[in-house]
């Protein structure tokens, strides 16, 4: 069992000496504060557990196992933004919990966890008030001894976090009190942070081998680079099941097999070829439950959109019932997919490839020539098959054929956009540009699976003994929705390509 809370703080440090000796300023009348109230000082003892090389450390993530106070047990602590993370607790146990360390098991794979760092604290607690006695925040004071083996470091910390629902603006009236007292923000954003800085521990930092700076190569690999960590931060949010992370994973993958088509020229494809393959089934074992999830609110926004007098049977009830077992198993599936041996294979080659690229020689080129003939190939070929796909009569070929067109879309919009901080303006035009017609053809292919879809519900309703006029009139509308799709593709597709476009990154 885990519970989960977004923590909402800011952590202060006295600037000298002589500030430290007068203490914690009284912040009664600091904006909404109506009182202060002393809760009293409780001890707490943490151990922070990490891989040897502190592979949580290095990306701003914190895993505890703390006694003392009224939360003791596990905390594993997710950076979400500066100053905002979310907590997840488990109950305290001898070993990490493992609900806990699936979250981390992008990061930590076959590493293994362990105790890398000890804080003792004297924490002094009180309550920030509103002139109704609703708690606003907490505020701690903590003496603080950190121990990594023989080395050791103390310091005073002072901790503001807010009560749930409070306004974040209260944090910045409380620095500003602060600052006339002579606290500053920390430089550090965690304790465990603070410690390895103190105790001469930071985490290492991340090899860089994409040649020298200012060439197509370095620019490649960075891109990549930063796909792979979007991969890897999403993995926890998928297991939590958070809105749109199953989507921003799948993207990462995409992205990442696009860069490697795409910059075919940077890298070598012997070596990158077998990863993007990899790359391939864990997108399709992410898209099962996001594919489900997108239809399903496609089907129930043209319900809605229907007057009740075309609605027979129990429609609702029946798509709720078909999409709960669908995305039952979808969801089985991606987490199977991210607890596997072959996923954990997958991410270390990628962390391999980085660390040492399959260079070839046009990675020694400028960023500006090499980046902008890779975004014209890829243009090229997505040309290709919009007017292979116009010259196809209606019907189930020219449905694949302009599915086929929207992939190729897509990965010029990832070549145009990973292309931006070297091409600038005219790579962000077409990417643009090409989006609009990624997402005409995208409305298009998800109209074709709908139909799909309707016709099996529609079956399913006749078994069952009910209507199916509903599920038909969908269907309909659904077919009117891809024709006009058809119809309007030659318009936007003018526009993508017009000459100037491609001629500004030349």
């Amino acid at each position: 069992m885990v519970d989960t809370k977004r923590e909402i703080e800011r952590k202060f440090e006295f600037s000298k000496a002589k500030s430290a000796r007068r203490g914690v300023p009284d912040l009664t009348g600091t904006a909404a504060i109506a009182a202060v109230t002393d809760q009293g000082t409780v001890d707490l003892d943490a151990v922070y557990y990490d891989t040897p090389d502190q592979r949580l450390a290095a990306d701003g993530l914190t895993l505890r196992r703390r006694t003392g106070g009224a939360d003791e047990g596990w905390h594993l602590k997710l950076p979400v933004s500066p100053g905002v993370r979310d907590e997840v607790g488990a109950a305290l146990s001898d070993t990490v919990p493992p609900a806990l360390a699936a979250l981390v098991r992008s990061r930590v794979r076959d590493a293994g966890l362990g105790p890398q760092v000890r804080l003792v604290s004297s924490r002094r607690v009180s309550h920030l008030l509103d002139a109704d006695g609703a708690l606003l925040a907490e505020l701690s004071t903590d003496e603080v001894l950190a121990e990594r083996g023989d080395a050791t470091a103390g310091w005073t910390e002072v901790e503001v976090e807010l009560a749930d629902g409070v306004d974040p603006d209260l944090l910045d009236a409380v620095e500003k009190t602060f600052r006339k007292a002579g606290l500053r923000v920390c430089d550090a954003p965690s304790k465990l942070a603070r410690a390895l800085a103190e105790t001469d521990a930071q985490p290492p930092a991340r090899p860089s081998g994409g040649g020298p700076e200012g060439t197509a190569g370095a620019h490649v690999v960075a891109y990549l680079a930063e796909q792979r960590d979007a991969l890897v931060a999403q993995d926890p949010a998928v297991r939590r099941n958070l809105p749109d992370s199953v989507h921003q994973m799948r993207v990462a993958t995409r992205r990442l097999r696009s860069a490697f088509k795409t910059y075919r020229k940077v890298l070598d494809r012997d070596a990158t070829d077998p990863i993007g393959e990899e790359l391939r089934w864990l997108a399709a074992e992410l898209g099962v439950d996001r594919d489900q999830e997108v239809l399903m609110e496609r089907l129930q926004a043209q319900l809605a959109e229907l007057p009740r007098t075309l609605l027979t049977g129990p429609v609702r009830s029946r798509l709720r019932t078909w999409n709960t077992g669908r995305r039952t198993g979808s969801r089985r599936r991606a987490l199977a997919a991210l607890d596997s041996d072959r996923y954990v294979t997958l991410l270390n080659s990628l962390d391999a490839l980085l660390d040492a690229p399959p260079l070839l020689d046009g990675a020694a080129g400028s960023p500006e020539k090499v980046l902008a003939k890779a975004v014209l190939r890829d243009y090229a070929r997505l040309a290709t098959r919009i007017d292979g796909a116009l010259a196809l009569d209606a019907g189930k070929e020219r449905d694949l054929a302009l599915h086929e067109a929207r992939k190729a879309a897509k990965r010029v919009r990832y070549a145009a956009e990973s292309a931006v901080p070297e091409l600038g303006k005219p790579a962000k035009h077409l990417a643009k540009a090409v989006k609009k017609v990624q997402t005409l053809l995208g409305d298009h292919q998800d109209s074709v699976v709908a139909r799909d879809a309707l016709r099996g519900l529609a079956a399913q309703a006749a078994d069952a003994g009910e209507s199916a006029f509903t599920w038909g009139v969908l269907h309909g509308r659904e077919e009117a929705l891809a024709e006009r799709r058809e119809r309007e593709l030659p318009d936007v597709w003018a526009k993508a390509s017009a000459p100037a476009l491609r001629a500004a990154l030349r």
